[in-house]
């Protein structure tokens, strides 16, 4: 086995609707998601795909005004309960098994839209994104105040990995100089965050970095959480 970050395909469900989801994730998060309780997989496996789906949604705009429209349309049926949306979106029958608590994630739609301004945006623009991820993974966890403290290190890194302008790099790296990365342990249904966090704080949204994370340090942080 490969001491190295394993970027390969983890065949984590059955079902080819979330199976196909999962496909849809970068590596690292396919790799963090196969540390998620059952339980909380469906969960965690949504919330990823959503932030996916609306990530190609922003960075695949030629008019901004049609990227709103299809953000808009994500905030309206998360907004909605889930017995009035419309078939045929297999990310959104999936996102189902919130259970009526999907409302969760419209920050995560408020985030991203946030980010179709012009460049350079300015640190709240960006750091809208940080805190609808990290509100988004603080409902798997409520009684867990680390869990959005870990989650905004991992939306930091990874959102400087995917930013190419130089003041907006410098708007993200200020705000990772300022962010308390020590390990703390998380609760088992948040263990794919611990994973997220341990390649975030290592890599500090180098993608050079990441590769040379051990496959023995993603262990143990899937398996017991720091």
């Amino acid at each position: 086995m490969s001491s190295r970050l394993p970027f390969c395909s983890i065949r984590l469900y059955p079902r080819p609707m979330t199976q196909s989801l999962l496909e849809t994730l970068p590596p690292p998060w396919r790799l963090a998601l196969a540390y998620a309780p059952r339980a909380q997989r469906d969960r965690w496996l949504t919330l990823l795909a959503l932030d996916t789906r609306l990530a190609g949604v922003v960075s695949s705009a030629r008019e901004p005004i049609m990227a709103q429209m299809r953000l808009a349309w994500w905030r309206d049926r998360l907004r909605d309960p889930a017995e009035k949306w419309p078939k045929g979106e297999p990310l959104l029958a999936a996102l189902a098994c919130w259970g009526g608590e999907h409302g969760a994630l419209i920050g995560l739609v408020d985030g991203w839209e946030a980010l179709l301004g012009d460049a350079p945006l300015g640190a709240e623009a960006l750091l809208q994104l940080v805190e609808g991820r990290a509100a988004a993974c603080q409902t798997l966890a409520p009684a867990a105040p680390q869990v959005g403290r870990l989650a905004r290190g991992w939306a930091l890194a990874d959102l400087l990995a995917h930013l190419s302008h130089p003041q907006e790099r410098e708007a993200v790296s200020a705000a990772m100089a300022e962010h308390d990365w020590r390990g703390q342990r998380l609760p088992r249904a948040c263990r794919p965050l611990a994973v997220l966090h341990g390649i975030a704080a290592r890599s500090q949204g180098d993608p050079a970095k990441m590769q040379g994370i051990s496959l023995v340090t993603l262990m143990r942080l899937g398996l017991i959480g720091i």
